[in-house]
């Protein structure tokens, strides 16, 4: 496992409710580079975390997901030009892809 998948399954592990408004508070300010051009994903995510009828097991897939993208722990720092969110994008596509039956139910597109 490298240490992508590893920070993310760490993610996973401890999304909590109190998540959603750090989230909220910064996801805002993570609409660019690499991850502009997937934004719609990220605002699928992001709504399908709000969706009180959306299974907790998927919430938390998303919530990591979105954790992973805000945090400035990752596995490729932001801040490095051009790959700084090239991890983050990798984590929401799959993100997105595990919960791609799960984001159609709720209207989402896939």
């Amino acid at each position: 496992m490298d240490k992508k998948e590893e920070l993310f399954r760490q993610m996973q592990n401890e999304a909590s409710e109190q998540d959603v408004e750090r989230i909220r508070g910064k996801l805002p300010s993570m609409k660019r580079g690499r991850i502009a051009e997937i934004w719609d994903k990220v605002m699928d995510l992001w709504r399908f975390v709000q969706d009180p009828d959306a299974p907790w097991s998927g919430k938390v897939i998303a919530i990591a997901a979105l954790i992973y993208l805000i945090s400035p722990i990752d596995a490729i720092p932001d801040v490095i030009p051009v790959a700084g969110l090239t991890d983050d994008a990798a984590i929401i596509l799959a993100a997105f892809a595990k919960l791609a039956a799960d984001l159609r139910k709720y209207g989402r597109r896939s």
